[in-house]
């Protein structure tokens, strides 16, 4: 198995800037992936390039230093200028273009919200994983629709990861998992912490419920 599609099971953790402000994003970051997380987005919606970038660089050092992945949300540049993965949203640019700039090698999402017909697409486009959500009430995105566990088997048969987001807590986590979620995207459920320690010892816990 390669690195590559090792990577694509586990723990999925999403950075958020308001609960990483004020020094967290680093430590809280490492935290996570000293617990287990595979895979590491960098969200950050914010016009400041030069932290983006400084931040993004210093992520991709902690990733490789604990063999997982960075993928960056919704930033083909930024992704190709630090040698990172890409997530894409619906309206966020093409998946074949990003395809064809970061290579083979580079893994390459797609927000399919609760639309198996997204889905779809996204896998004839080359994309190495589909993402469903949300499936519970979310701080992130509150008006999404809800997606189902019938969905998840429903996408089974586009023989691809599937990626779970929305609301998911240590408490729910596990029925994706076995209703087909290859990984569990979590923001406020890993990150809404306290201290590095506390994120930590939620990374484990949610890395735990693939391996019950």
């Amino acid at each position: 198995m390669t690195q590559k599609t090792n990577a694509l099971r586990g723990l999925y953790a999403i950075t958020d800037s308001a609960l990483l402000a004020d020094g967290r994003l680093l430590p809280y970051c490492e935290a996570a992936l000293r617990g287990g997380a595979k895979i590491l987005q960098y969200r950050d919606k914010s016009s400041d390039t030069v932290r983006r970038l400084s931040e993004a660089h210093a992520l991709q050092a902690l990733c490789q230093r604990y063999s997982a992945r960075l993928i960056i949300n919704d930033d083909l540049a930024l992704a190709a200028k630090i040698g990172a993965d890409l997530h894409l949203g619906q309206t966020d640019g093409n998946l074949l273009s990003a395809r064809q700039q970061l290579g083979a090698d580079a893994i390459i999402g797609s927000t399919c919200h609760a639309q198996l017909e997204l889905a779809e697409q996204a896998v004839e486009q080359q994309a190495d994983y589909i993402a469903f959500g949300r499936f519970y009430a979310s701080q992130t995105k509150p008006g999404d629709v809800l997606a189902t566990t019938q969905l998840l088997q429903q996408a089974q048969q586009l023989n691809r990861p599937i990626v779970a987001i929305g609301g998911i807590t240590l408490n729910n986590g596990g029925e994706l998992i076995q209703h087909g979620a290859a990984m569990l995207a979590v923001i406020h459920g890993l990150f809404a912490a306290d201290s590095a320690a506390a994120v930590e010892q939620r990374a484990r816990a949610f890395s735990a419920l693939f391996t019950d």
